[in-house]
């Protein structure tokens, strides 16, 4: 039996990706020595904080 984690995941998500975003996946990875669940999280968390801040439309004067 696995180890009690405080915050299990239990959810998979899937997606299809090209050969030219594996690659960049791959690169990622090395780099950061991350997972690519670690890093599609990080990814996600980034998307969500740019969309929480508040839009400011530029408009001349």
């Amino acid at each position: 039996m696995g180890r009690m984690r405080e915050n299990p995941r239990y959810n998979v998500i899937s997606m299809r990706i090209s050969d030219e975003e594996r690659d960049t996946l791959e690169q990622i990875m090395q780099t950061t020595h991350k997972s690519v669940s670690d890093i599609m999280r990080e990814a996600m968390e980034l998307f969500k904080s740019k969309w929480d801040k508040p839009q400011v439309e530029n408009k001349a004067a």
